[in-house]
């Protein structure tokens, strides 16, 4: 197996097993609460940290898989799962972690999600998942993802009661200062997003993606 396949063999082994370890633990925690079995599991699904480490687990499949699932293999959308698994780490370090204090393997799979998953695909994707073709015309892609994602929560919001999380509460909040932490979330998505580009663009080139059908 070459470096770039361990690689990614290792960062979809990390996001799988977290996302798997971390489904039962947080329906029973949801229905503990009062949430039926379904509304529990779309709660689930409903967290950008989930959906982002299952995205980056479908590029790395990708990138493993030969020529199919090409849609993953596209530059733009492994710069868009770059992107968006390193805002989950920065998001969740600097906002959320303080909120609570998992122990045991609540601690592992929270480690896993937020820090190892977003550090690994880094990695990866400098050392092997970049093409050196990403132009500056991409940069609005790489934000589509995470604002469908706000349009989402938000519709869906006065249906849950509730939001996935608390900067997005416009209940407790209000709608303005829910605006200014899109917008302030949203800048750093271009920010990230515009150092990729140049990353991809300016980096030495990895020889080519050789992974066998």
């Amino acid at each position: 197996m070459s470096g770039a396949h361990a690689l990614a063999a290792l960062g979809l082994a990390v996001s799988v097993l977290a996302v798997l370890i971390q489904f039962p633990l947080g329906i029973r925690s949801m229905m503990e609460a009062g949430m039926s079995m379904p509304g529990a599991v779309i709660a689930f699904f409903s967290y950008f940290t989930i959906l982002t480490n299952i995205f980056a687990a479908l590029v790395y499949l990708a990138a493993l898989s030969g020529g199919r699932m090409a849609f993953f293999r596209r530059p733009a959308t492994r710069a868009c799962a770059l992107v968006s698994i390193v805002v989950v780490g920065i998001v969740y370090h600097f906002l959320l972690a303080g909120l609570w204090n998992p122990q045991g393997i609540r601690y592992v799979t929270d480690v896993m999600l937020h820090y190892a998953a977003p550090a690994l695909m880094l990695v990866w994707w400098v050392a092997c998942g970049r093409s050196g073709t990403l132009s500056w015309t991409v940069l609005p892609s790489l934000l589509a993802y995470p604002a469908l994602y706000v349009v989402y929560v938000l519709a869906r919001a006065p249906i849950a009661g509730k939001v996935p999380y608390p900067f997005l509460d416009f209940w407790t909040n209000g709608w303005g200062s829910v605006a200014w932490s899109a917008l302030g979330i949203a800048a750093l998505f271009g920010t990230l997003g515009a150092l990729a580009i140049l990353a991809d663009r300016h980096l030495p080139r990895q020889p080519p993606d050789r992974t066998p059908a």
